[in-house]
């Protein structure tokens, strides 16, 4: 249900948003983002004709630097990123890569989540940005805002990463923007249309995180965090926990009567004077 100032839009009302009206200036493809972006389908919606632009600026984004990488990027010859190796940035980027696929593919099908699945491909943006920043391949945040201009990529291993991600962005994007995902997939040098490129694929080994925070609770109270591999199993953590400067500094006169690891992603710590 989409409101208005509060209330349901209806004609009756004159509260009602002209589609016409919206997509002659922000166009379908913003359009279509911005209603399956602003909330799950089950639940009431405030229109806003601000939300509307912003789903058209993070567009503008992708475009840009889709575009002004079209050129390293796009065609054949490139290594994929398995054939190279990779330094800690390019793993990095490659891990969100994957990850977000991961996400966006179940927030589609089963769960049925666009808002979420929109959200991750925004912060698979946002990484982008980062590492071609970091990675001078773009230069990013001049006068002006997001303008963004191509510089020399020597590595092949970023051109690599930088590929696979760029392509499954913009393969994950179509169902919400089909019209711009469907000329940036033909400005990325493919012939045949992004339907028939199909779905990207993830590799879990490579979408699963080195390293993890775990909190550390101690009587429910957050106490610690511990920076540990992402394959440390229960009874390393519990050891770790209990070996941790700031933990042991809130157990002193304490007896720990239970130390629980819950999904491998909390301690907890059960202490009594």
């Amino acid at each position: 249900m989409v409101l208005k100032n509060g209330q349901v839009m209806s004609k009756s009302k004159g509260n009602v948003v002209d589609p016409d009206d919206m997509i002659q200036k922000y166009g379908a493809d913003a359009l279509r983002l911005y209603v399956m972006f602003v909330a799950p389908p089950e639940k009431e919606i405030e229109w806003t004709d601000a939300g509307l632009e912003g789903s058209w600026r993070f567009l503008a984004r992708v475009w840009r630097m889709v575009d002004s990488l079209a050129d390293t990027i796009g065609g054949e010859g490139i290594p994929t990123p398995a054939q190279v190796e990779l330094n800690e940035g390019e793993r990095a980027l490659r891990r969100k890569t994957h990850e977000t696929i991961r996400r966006v593919t179940v927030d589609l099908d089963p769960r049925v989540h666009l808002n979420t699945a929109v959200s991750g491909l925004m912060e698979l943006v946002n990484d982008l940005y980062a590492f071609c920043a970091n990675s001078e391949c773009l230069r990013i945040g001049q006068a002006g805002g997001d303008a963004a201009s191509v510089g020399v990529v020597e590595r092949a291993a970023t051109v690599a990463v930088l590929k696979e991600s760029v392509e499954a962005l913009v393969r994950m994007i179509s169902p919400f923007t089909p019209h711009m995902a469907e000329e940036l997939w033909e400005r990325l040098g493919h012939a045949d249309g992004i339907v028939a490129a199909g779905w990207p694929a993830f590799d879990e080994g490579v979408a699963k995180a080195e390293e993890i925070v775990i909190p550390v609770q101690i009587n429910g109270k957050l106490r610690a965090r511990l920076t540990v591999a992402a394959d440390t199993s229960e009874d390393q953590l519990r050891q770790i926990a209990l070996s941790d400067p700031m933990v042991v500094k809130h157990l002193e006169g304490k007896t720990v009567r239970k130390t629980v690891v819950a999904n491998g992603r909390l301690v907890s710590i059960v202490a009594t004077e």
